[in-house]
């Protein structure tokens, strides 16, 4: 082999090594990414911190805290240029903020007729469809669960949803009305007990905030904030869709019924209330002369008690003279 072969083959190898382990070498992660680097499969950690010691897993119960424990990565922030060599892996992942209908099924996208429904039964044993969204990131404090820990992080996470969210419809009963004060009584047709489809609608933000509460343990499961979860609608079967439109029909007829019997009894109570202040006040106003007159008549009789007589004198001579006709006894 003549050394201009020799020389071509080492400035072939000298460009190559040049341009796959220096030049290919670098990156960049965008603003809305996280990155996480591996050497020979193994992430970078962060000593021997782990999540159970992050505020992440103050959500998981029980065991879950023994069952969901992931190394502390180091995360590469966004910006750049960053260089890895050959033997080391970049794994990037978006932490912006996404929305999914809650009846998509990643693993079988044509199930839930086509991610639109999701189906759920009621506690009276009525299938109802389920209408909404989720809204979704993942958690940068927790990326080794979302691209190491779990496969289909997404999947995972819209399972866990919808098993939270049928078991909450299945065993849902409508909060109690408030204890009216004692001595009131207040009808109301809501305290009449309906179906539960009545009760769900009723009770869609209660519900929503089931849903959100329930959920934060996401981020320590599968590295993926569930930042909201918002049902918008509540469907029946169509067979009983009539059979809800009449009691819902029935139900607010009685409603108003009873709202305007309320409402007249409350202004009778209020004009009788008034009748009687009205009364009291010209009883106080017929007797406060009387009151005064007898304290007059107390002071007369307390300075001479001969005055007290010429009063009354007095007093009866007034009446004479308006009198038109006087009958006197005579002994």
């Amino acid at each position: 082999m003549t050394p201009q072969i020799m020389t071509g083959i080492f400035i072939g190898l000298l460009a190559w090594f040049l341009v796959r382990c220096i030049l290919s070498g670098f990156y960049t992660v965008d603003q809305n990414q996280r990155a996480v680097k591996t050497s020979f499969g193994r992430a970078q950690r962060v000593g021997a911190a782990t999540t159970i010691n992050d505020p992440i897993s103050e959500s998981l119960i029980g065991d879950e805290k023994q069952r969901y424990i992931y190394p502390q990565v180091r995360v590469i922030p966004p910006g750049g240029p960053y260089f890895k060599w050959p033997w080391e892996r970049v794994y990037k992942v978006s932490v912006a903020t996404e929305t999914v209908n809650m009846a998509f099924d990643p693993m079988a996208p044509s199930a839930n007729s086509r991610g639109t429904v999701l189906e759920a039964v009621t506690k009276d044993q009525l299938n109802t469809g389920l209408s909404g969204q989720i809204r979704y990131r993942v958690a940068d404090r927790n990326l080794y669960a979302y691209i190491f820990g779990v496969q289909n992080p997404i999947a995972h996470v819209m399972g866990y949803f919808v098993s939270i969210l049928r078991e909450r419809i299945a065993n849902f009963e409508a909060p109690e009305k408030a204890v009216q004060p004692e001595g009131e009584t207040r009808l109301d047709a809501a305290s009449v007990q309906g179906i539960s489809i009545n009760d769900l609608r009723k009770n869609l933000r209660d519900i929503n905030d089931h849903m959100d509460k329930e959920c934060k343990s996401s981020v320590a499961r599968y590295g993926m904030v569930l930042e909201a979860s918002l049902i918008t609608g509540i469907d029946p079967p169509p067979e009983v869709e009539s059979a809800l439109a009449a009691i819902n029909t029935a139900h607010n007829q009685v409603s108003s019924d009873i709202s305007l019997a309320q409402a007249a009894a409350d202004q009778k109570i209020v004009q009788s209330r008034r009748a009687v202040e009205i009364e009291t006040l010209k009883a106080q106003a017929e007797v406060e002369p009387l009151q005064r007159l007898a304290e007059q008549l107390n002071t007369l009789r307390g300075a001479n008690p001969g005055v007290l007589a010429l009063y009354i004198r007095n007093v009866k001579l007034a009446l004479l003279q308006k009198a038109g006709l006087i009958i006197r006894e005579v002994k």
